[in-house]
């Protein structure tokens, strides 16, 4: 069995490549505020002292749950939808990475799974290691790979992160997984979601790291795949919901065409149609290209109705010219979820949530390719 933990969690990107790929698997802990920030100016370290001193993990959650409900009381919708297509404890989802106490899981975890926002770093020498990234979301990712020592970590980000800085916050970032962590790491790749069966232009960087004491084989990354389907595949109009799922033996998607309805709610207005088929002013040109093979990247504005450059959107009808956005399911499918996982928040939330996940199918090959090293058994 896998013991997985996840931070900055989202919608679980990797709990739906686990279960796709029929791998046995318990959920140790998820981390994720869904973007609901503290309304209070807070010394984040005298805080997270405070919070490490009380005796059990049920304590501190409890102390981190009472600051966010006496400081954001905005509903959590990416929690929701996590915890009603995934078993978890209560007291293992927790609200805030910055005081999470991985020390409380130290030896729980087999794989971690996260990521954060590409921020530079102090660089003066890198002498302090770790402490060199302090008051970034990245240090507290690694912070929780020091206090849980999992066998493997899956460390996604943009792909720009290489060249960010001139490469000096790659190289500390570099720096710390292996001198300060531990960490045999993969040079950073950046896998596009087209190349692992999702219709979707969507290139994100992975860095895969395996516990120094292992003895596993040389971590390969997963070898690219024709791509069988196009977007229009992936529509409610030719898969009705109920018909898109996946492969029990290899966890591959499975696409019955059938005729399906989307929501009329998801058709453009005629005015809302004329602006996104604008080719733009005289000093911003985009493009106006609808109804593509293979979808445009996935945002979380998606509900702002974008230029048709920076969006995608599928005709409805030629004459009169009827557009419509894609749908929540179908912003879903194309990040790599069946239709049985489970909507349980608005289309609007959906869409933000879908746009900032991890595509499924591309994790699934990150995963079979840690196997073959065998650092998880």
């Amino acid at each position: 069995m896998i013991r997985l933990a996840t931070v900055f969690s989202g919608i679980g990107s990797i709990e739906q490549a686990l279960r796709r790929l029929g791998l046995e698997h318990r959920i140790v802990f998820a981390c994720d505020n869904g973007e609901r920030e503290l309304k209070v100016e807070l010394d984040i370290d005298k805080f997270r002292e405070h919070i490490f001193s009380l005796p059990t993990k049920v304590e501190k959650k409890k102390a981190v749950d009472l600051l966010y409900s006496k400081y954001n009381r905005q509903t959590h919708f990416v929690k929701e939808t996590y915890c009603a297509n995934y078993e978890i404890d209560e007291n293992d989802y927790h609200l805030d990475v910055r005081f999470l106490d991985g020390s409380d899981y130290l030896h729980e975890v087999d794989l971690l799974v996260g990521g954060s926002p590409c921020q530079s770093f102090s660089t003066v020498g890198f002498k302090r290691g770790l402490d060199d990234t302090r008051g970034t979301l990245f240090y507290e990712f690694a912070r929780i790979v020091n206090e849980t020592r999992p066998k493997v970590f899956i460390f996604e980000n943009v792909r720009g992160l290489t060249t960010h800085d001139h490469g000096d916050t790659w190289r500390k970032m570099q720096e710390v997984f292996t001198q300060d962590l531990g960490y045999r790491i993969s040079e950073p790749q950046v896998l596009n979601a087209s190349n692992y069966g999702i219709p979707q232009t969507r290139r994100r960087l992975f860095v895969i790291g395996i516990r120094g004491d292992i003895n596993a084989n040389n971590f390969e990354y997963p070898t690219s795949v024709p791509l069988k389907y196009t977007m229009q595949d992936f529509l409610e109009d030719n898969c009705a919901f109920g018909d898109f799922s996946f492969d029990n033996m290899d966890g591959s998607p499975v696409i019955v065409p059938s005729k399906g309805s989307p929501d009329k709610k998801f058709y453009l207005t005629d005015k809302v149609r004329d602006y996104v088929l604008s080719s733009g002013t005289k000093n911003f040109k985009t493009s106006t290209k609808t109804d593509l093979p293979i979808a445009r990247t996935i945002l979380k504005t998606m509900t702002q109705h974008h230029r048709a450059g920076v969006d995608n959107y599928i005709t409805v009808s030629e004459v009169p010219k009827v557009l419509r956005s894609l749908t929540d399911r179908e912003a879903l499918r194309l990040m790599g979820y069946p239709d049985d996982f489970k909507i349980v928040v608005s289309s609007r939330q959906i869409f933000r949530q879908a746009g900032n996940s991890i595509v499924v199918d591309v994790m699934m090959a990150i995963v079979n390719s840690i196997l073959k090293t065998n650092a998880l058994d």
